[in-house]
């Protein structure tokens, strides 16, 4: 199929820059064209097409991950300052292959609703299942914001141990396949630890997931960190997987949204505006039949 211009000329993820061995070659897809790249001892990255005439690519390292374009990207890149800040922790949080569109993956990870059912005893629980109303807004450079949301979280972070605490979020869409959750640090309650969820579109129904954490613990080794992510992201996984229109449908129509959908609603229409049709569906679909043998595994975690 041939895909729009606002998707095909865009960056994407391939890896986190910790999971690569410099001067090996991996192999992977995008945007339903299979890749390859490689980072010299140096960590310069080059990237090809794996076709006959090894077309390259566009390729640059930036915030702890590896991009790809198969296009002419933009020349800027979404700001992220917390980067820079010398007191924060930045690593990978793992990557995960998912049995749906990536459009599927930003809008779960926007989403607080499920926190009490599919995180219970970490994200949320029960009694407290109500989302309160919060505020979503479109800022310069056209990103979408959602500002003041609360949850009780029992186990919000890998240090949390005082029985639950209302943990602030703040999410952030920079780019169709680009989220980032900012939340309440619990050593530093000033300051927000940072979660950007990276997604590398496959195909049109399937992803992967890659995550890069910025957080402000002074006190957990790294594998505490990835281990406490990849819990909540393997958690996610299973309602991912079970998604029976692996694409995103844009019309409301299709899945009727409630009051603590307004992100989520605000993403589709942003999408829709911007012209992002790969991925997506406007027709009520048939329930995805069961994939072909050799289909991409479901969970890998890097």
């Amino acid at each position: 199929m041939t895909v729009e211009s606002v998707v095909w000329d865009e960056w994407y993820p391939v890896a986190i820059a910790e999971d690569v061995t410099p001067c090996k070659v991996y192999k992977t897809r995008l945007l339903g064209h299979s890749i390859e790249y490689a980072c010299d001892a140096a960590g310069r990255l080059t990237a090809w097409r794996d076709n006959a005439e090894r077309t390259p690519c566009r390729a640059l390292t930036r915030y702890h991950a590896l991009w790809v374009s198969l296009g002419d990207p933009p020349d800027g890149f979404f700001a992220l300052p917390e980067f820079d800040e010398p007191d924060r922790r930045t690593l990978g949080g793992g990557s995960m292959t998912v049995h749906v569109s990536g459009l599927r993956a930003i809008e779960n990870f926007l989403d607080m609703a499920h926190f009490p059912y599919v995180h219970h005893g970490y994200l949320g629980s029960e009694p407290y299942t109500d989302v309160l109303p919060y505020d979503v807004s479109i800022e310069p450079p056209g990103e979408i914001f959602a500002r003041n949301c609360q949850f009780f979280q029992p186990k919000g972070a890998s240090t949390s141990n005082d029985g639950g605490y209302d943990t602030e979020y703040v999410y952030r869409v920079t780019r169709p396949y680009v989220a980032l959750l900012y939340k309440s640090s619990p050593d530093h309650p000033s300051r927000m630890d940072v979660i950007g969820l990276f997604v590398q579109p496959l195909t049109e129904e399937w992803c992967k997931a890659h995550t890069l954490l910025l957080y402000l613990d002074e006190t957990t080794p790294d594998s505490g960190l990835r281990l406490f992510q990849q819990t909540i992201f393997g958690q996610d996984l299973m309602l991912l997987s079970n998604e029976i229109a692996k694409k995103m449908p844009l019309d409301s129509r299709f899945e009727i949204p409630v009051r603590a959908d307004a992100m989520s609603m605000a993403y589709r229409r942003w999408l829709d505006q911007r012209g992002v049709r790969y991925g997506t569906y406007r027709e009520l679909e048939s329930p995805a039949m069961p994939a072909p043998a050799g289909h991409l595994p479901t969970g890998e975690i890097a």
